[in-house]
């Protein structure tokens, strides 16, 4: 008799396919060749800025949730590096000068839709944080390289508070195999990041609408 297979494994190959769209994105694509220039790296970050705030808006409400409340970790929380990589990036004026696009509407909206039950919540978590984490560390070394961005700027790519990234992802699968889901449940978790992945890419669309204009000369 086989081994059930871990629901991390599960999850990560139920939403490899719109990982992998998400990653293919041209202005993704653009970002990681180092073909952005600094204003089009900044872009992303406002548009990170209004998704974090709600998904760590929703952490401080899921905090003691007896299955997503785990989940929440201080230091993976983003909004305090990107309002200072904005700040430094844009100036002390920076909160006037940055709008969500329409897909950044409408991510956000959805996460204060499903964001305060376990599920929803999780779903969301894991397609963030775990992917920042880990193909992050390439944009990070690009903004270094490319532009010379090191420190603010370039915080929102900074999980060195967390220890060994490998140690900090096993424990995450961890959560992700031991929560106490039904079978109904993690089927929905699998239905969420898979819609949390298309709505990251929507942003990414929007986005590539002025690539031309944020294209290194």
């Amino acid at each position: 008799m086989s081994e059930e297979i871990p629901f991390s494994q599960v999850l990560r190959q139920a939403t490899r396919e719109g990982h992998d769209r998400a990653q293919e994105s041209p202005y993704i694509v653009a970002l990681i060749a180092g073909d952005l220039s600094r204003a089009g790296y900044t872009a992303l970050a406002a548009q990170h800025y209004f998704i974090y705030a709600a998904i760590e808006s929703a952490a401080a409400a899921m905090r003691r949730d007896p299955v997503a409340g785990p989940f929440v970790v201080d230091t993976l929380h983003r909004v305090p590096a990107l309002t200072a990589d904005l700040a430094a990036l844009l100036g002390p004026d920076w909160q006037t000068r940055i709008q969500p696009t329409a897909a950044t509407e409408a991510y956000r909206a959805r996460v204060a839709e499903v964001g305060h039950t376990s599920v929803g919540f999780v779903a969301h978590h894991y397609t963030r944080y775990l992917g920042d984490i880990a193909g992050g560390q390439v944009i990070r070394a690009r903004l270094r390289t490319q532009h010379g961005i090191t420190g603010a700027g370039a915080h929102f790519y900074d999980f060195d508070d967390l220890g060994p990234a490998p140690v900090f992802r096993d424990r995450y699968r961890r959560l992700l195999d031991t929560a106490p889901w039904t079978a109904e449940q993690r089927a929905a978790v699998i239905a969420e990041s898979r819609l949390a992945f298309e709505l990251n890419t929507a942003v990414f669309t929007d986005l590539a609408d002025d690539l031309d204009k944020f294209l290194v000369a």
